[in-house]
């Protein structure tokens, strides 16, 4: 059986921090690469997502605006007056059509005082006594990413989405069942994706999603 020298002791002090060079170098590398990109660098669901979500356009509110004073019938006949109508909210009463308003029969809509204790909390301090006002009643709710269409440094994103109600009024005149779709413009820069939030070449801009947003069928 042929004789194998044993390491001393000394060459294995030598070995460990050689080692321990090889491992340092090698977490240095990877810290270097994980520098290098950025987590923007991958346009996956989960970036899209967040990005949509937190654009300005997406989070504008929307606006509920109640006309009171005289209208004609088909203003009292729209869904969201019969809402109120029916909440308690709204009232009305037979009035003379005035000239600009046409054909005949008007309806002189007034708040309740139920209807003002409700929309006197949401209205703007300014608007108080106006005849017209507008209040915000939902948010936008992103609901799913359903594709994602890359082409060199553009993208196509699809994804659906919904008005979640954000107080009483809202929940009133609008359910929320109620399902669109866009599709919105991403672009690759240096610092990774990026959502277009101005019309660009080709693509819609964040703006124009939401604008020409279908309902979900």
């Amino acid at each position: 059986m042929p004789y194998r020298r044993r390491r001393s002791a000394s060459q294995q002090l030598m070995r460990k921090p050689a080692i321990l060079t090889i491992i340092f170098f090698i977490l240095a590398l990877l810290l270097l690469a994980s520098l290098a990109w950025s987590p923007r660098d991958f346009l996956t669901r989960r970036l899209a997502a967040l990005l949509i979500a937190g654009s300005s356009s997406f989070k504008m509110p929307q606006e509920f605006v109640l006309h009171t004073g005289i209208v004609s019938n088909q203003d009292y006949l729209s869904p969201e007056n019969l809402v109120l109508l029916q909440r308690g909210w709204l009232s009305a009463s037979g009035s003379a059509c005035p000239r600009d308003i046409a054909p005949p029969p008007c309806w002189d809509l007034m708040l309740t005082p139920s209807g003002v204790d409700t929309f006197k909390v949401l209205m703007s301090p300014s608007d108080s006594g106006k005849p017209s006002f507008s209040i915000p009643v939902a948010r936008r709710q992103l609901v799913a990413i359903t594709g994602i269409s890359k082409q060199g440094s553009s993208a196509d994103v699809d994804f659906t989405w919904k008005w979640s109600p954000i107080n009483e009024v809202g929940a009133a005149v609008d359910s929320g069942d109620v399902r669109f779709h866009s599709t919105v413009a991403f672009r690759s820069y240096d610092d990774g994706w990026r959502l277009v939030q101005e019309t660009f070449r080709s693509g819609q801009s964040m703006d124009d999603a939401l604008k020409n947003a279908e309902p979900v069928r």
